[in-house]
């Protein structure tokens, strides 16, 4: 437990650093942009509500799917721009809100009494209406604050750096202690940073000089220190560094580690972005937005090349490559020695007893079933049932819809599902560490419906042409066995190892990588 949290502990300079880099950003220009919009739809009833209304259809779009929409928005640019895009908007509502109501709320016997002594509008405005409307835009900025320190959290899948890097891999990983530490990081922060906010408010309403200095210097302080790590690196020219995307599961996090440690060997340092998803993975490869990651040939196959047919793991490895290398000049140093595969699973025990060894058997055994019992459960991952290998396993076999009964849910918790007899059988992967643990038997696939899903190590085309780059990775090409990549992942997923644990225990039987 203690070098679990010596690990978390490594991890927060970089993390809070993003986290704070993005909210300070992204609530500085809500802020330029909100105020001045604010004052001057003010004077203006019916252009104030069409604004507010602007402004609230965008906060009614989702945290995520903003996200994804700033990548597709942006041509595959990952990471700091699209996050602080998105948070950028959504901040403005609140502040602008608040402008308004602030501003259109001051007592216009006041404001008349100004007029009468001769002030300017400009004069009415600095002198009379924004002291008075202060507190409650204050309170605007208040919220919007919470709101983006809140939502920072989720720009994990977009390659963002942030506090929800913990919780993410904490959730993929099953590691509870990630997950806890860094929700409560990230509560703290944002009732740390709400609390000086108030204190501005506060000191607003009273017109306590001093009480104002109190906030604004603890929220330098608070900022300054979340900032120190990204200035630092902005500032230090040592060796150069390689950006590492990861997905959003086990395996990707435990390989995300391995190649840091290869680069890291190898004289560059590792910007390791776990958690990010696999399509944006690619458009991020694609614009050299992140240097190398680890891909799958099936889902290249499937979901980028659109092929619906299915070639031998050889052939399609090759075709692959040059599919990449023509469209986007991104490089396939190869495979790294093991496939993780769609593949149906279901108990040994259960398999033997019903004679059930193939999707053959199944799709007979399900036919059977279903005119004398319910149909059959098959769990599988939030996104296999809309993939084209469904599709492509209920044409060949001829599973048909009252047949079976498709459960989609979160990969962790599928095989404690189907091996405690909560599903009759799953849709898991070949590298799975609890395949051979739970004892499940891999049903063959005769027809070949699923295609083949080889770990390939994928570089974009700047940082192919990086001097010692690709040297520095070619060590990893088929160097991982099956069997060591489902120890490594049922350490994480079985153990409760941390996924730089596993890492590190895998890299040592690869020779560290020479």
């Amino acid at each position: 437990m203690n070098q679990q949290l010596a690990d978390l502990f490594e991890k927060l300079p970089t993390y809070l650093g993003g986290h704070m880099l993005l909210s300070a950003a992204a609530l500085g220009v809500g802020l330029l942009a909100s105020v001045p919009l604010g004052i001057a739809v003010s004077r203006r009833p019916r252009l104030a509500e069409w604004t507010l209304g602007i402004a609230g259809v965008i906060q009614t779009v989702p945290s995520l799917a903003l996200l994804a929409l700033m990548v597709i928005l942006l041509q595959g640019v990952i990471g700091f721009w699209p996050a602080f895009i998105a948070l950028a908007m959504y901040s403005i509502l609140p502040i602008l809100a608040n402008t308004v109501l602030g501003v259109r709320g001051v007592d216009a016997a006041l404001v008349e009494a100004a007029r009468g002594l001769g002030m300017s509008e400009r004069q009415m405005l600095f002198r009379v209406q924004l002291p008075l409307a202060a507190p409650v835009i204050l309170g605007g900025i208040r919220t919007a604050t919470v709101l983006v320190v809140g939502t920072a959290t989720l720009v994990t899948p977009v390659g963002g750096l942030c506090l929800g890097n913990y919780i993410f891999s904490g959730l993929e990983s099953m590691n509870p202690a990630s997950t806890v530490f860094g929700c409560v990081v990230a509560a703290a922060l944002a009732v740390v940073m709400d609390q000086l906010v108030r204190l501005l408010e506060v000191a607003a309403r009273r017109r306590d000089q001093r009480l104002g200095l109190i906030g604004a210097a603890g929220l330098v302080l608070v900022f300054g220190g979340g900032l120190a790590a990204p200035a630092a690196r902005l500032f230090d020219g040592a060796a150069p560094w390689g950006v590492i995307a990861g997905g959003p599961f086990t395996e990707q996090h435990i390989l995300n580690e391995v190649i840091a440690r290869r680069l890291r060997d190898a004289g560059f340092r590792a910007d390791q972005r776990p958690g990010m998803s696999e399509g944006i993975q690619i458009e991020a490869l694609r614009h050299n937005q992140v240097d190398c990651l680890v891909n799958y040939t099936g889902n290249i196959w499937t979901l980028v090349m659109k092929r619906q047919d299915v070639v031998e793991r050889e052939q399609m490895l090759a075709e692959v490559t040059r599919y990449l290398r023509d469209r986007d000049g991104i490089v396939c140093l190869g495979s790294l020695g093991f496939e993780d595969a769609y593949a149906f699973a279901m108990p040994k025990a259960l398999t033997n007893h019903l004679q059930i060894h193939s999707l053959e058997d199944l799709s007979r055994y399900a036919a059977e079933r279903a005119r004398v019992h319910k149909p059959l459960r098959i769990g599988g991952d939030n996104q296999f049932f809309d993939r084209p290998e469904w599709k492509r396993v209920k044409e060949l076999y001829g599973l048909k819809e009252g047949a079976v009964e498709t459960v989609a849910m979160d990969p962790t918790l599928m095989y404690d599902a189907v091996r405690d007899g909560q599903l009759d059988v799953i849709v898991g992967y070949t590298s799975d560490g609890r395949v051979p643990e739970y004892r499940l038997e891999l049903l063959q696939d005769p027809r070949q419906a699923l295609p083949p899903y080889d770990a390939i190590l994928l570089v974009s085309p700047k940082a192919a042409g990086r001097p010692g780059f690709l040297e520095a990775l070619r060590p990893l090409v088929n160097s991982i066995p099956l069997e060591a990549m489902q120890r490594a992942n049922y350490r994480v997923d079985g153990e409760r190892a941390t996924a730089r644990k596993a890492a590190e225990e895998l890299y040592a039987t690869l020779g560290k990588g020479e």
